[in-house]
């Protein structure tokens, strides 16, 4: 059973919600290969914007995704002992990713704090069955809450892989966000991929009633390892928050100055998702 719907006491605002790609923070062709400089400059430019209350989820990228393939471990637990070690292995990496990134939030003025998402959630079949929104909520109060894609429990698989897309999704759904903003490494989504196809063309926006489904079916996604389900995966774990009323927009984070433009509110080129 999951948690209450929280109350807000007016002390913070429902926080946006920004889901940074691990193709942006990471060398997705390499093993546990940071892009340090992406991540320097993304953490400045969050200090730069000065978001009154805001989110952090970031993807694995070459720290998650690698291990997670290898070791099969979306399925859940089939494989004895050497899966459980590849788990433990995941689990390690994304920690290191995560600290990375706190630490560069840190070093310029940001009050990150790193949330475990394993130690937070429990799924059932892959899709969250309790979170503790109460502790997440505790540390909105203080700063900038950093949660990511994680290897988690699972009630019926053993354990599973939770998406940071499905999580930031579940997370602005549930705290009201006025925005879920997806930095990636591209324009927003395409007809197919923009790195392989130059005539892949920008879906501007996207709406979750009419045509939604011809829509899905027109969308490719990044020929990389991403054990997650990639840009088609974005949109439709966003399907439900948008359909309550928020606004989702998958942008470019590798673009310096994008960032802080959409924490201020700014416009930028991406897909925006509405319902």
């Amino acid at each position: 059973m999951e948690m209450e719907q929280l109350r807000f006491t007016g002390k913070i605002r429902p926080p946006i919600v920004l889901k940074l790609g691990g193709s942006v923070l990471t060398f997705k062709d390499k093993i546990e290969a940071p892009r340090m400089d992406a991540i320097e400059r993304i953490a400045g430019e969050i200090a730069e914007a000065k978001p009154e209350s805001l989110l952090l989820v970031h993807g694995g990228g070459s720290f998650g995704h690698p291990h997670a393939e290898r070791f099969r471990l979306t399925g859940g637990f089939k494989a004895g002992l050497t899966q459980l070690l590849g788990l433990s292995e995941t689990r390690r990496a994304m920690v290191k990713l995560n600290s990375l990134l706190v630490e560069a939030l840190n070093r310029k003025g940001v009050p990150a704090f790193s949330l475990q998402t394993s130690a937070l959630t429990l799924t059932r079949k892959g899709r969250i069955a309790s979170f503790n929104l109460k502790v997440v909520e505790g540390f909105l109060k203080l700063g900038v809450p950093v949660l990511y894609g994680d290897a988690v429990a699972d009630l019926e698989k053993g354990f599973t892989i939770l998406s940071g897309d499905r999580l930031s999704a579940y997370l602005a759904r549930r705290f009201g966000s006025p925005l879920l903003a997806f930095g990636v490494d591209v324009d927003g989504v395409y007809t197919a991929d923009p790195k392989t196809n130059p005539k892949a063309k920008l879906f501007t926006e996207i709406h979750v009633g009419k045509g939604f489904k011809k829509i899905l079916g027109l969308i490719e996604g990044s020929k990389a390892i991403d054990v997650t389900g990639g840009m088609r995966s974005k949109v439709l774990e966003v399907k439900g928050y948008v359909a309550s009323g928020g606004k989702a927009l998958i942008f470019n984070a590798s673009k310096p100055g994008n960032v802080a433009r959409v924490l201020r509110g700014l416009k930028v080129e991406g897909t925006l998702i509405v319902g």
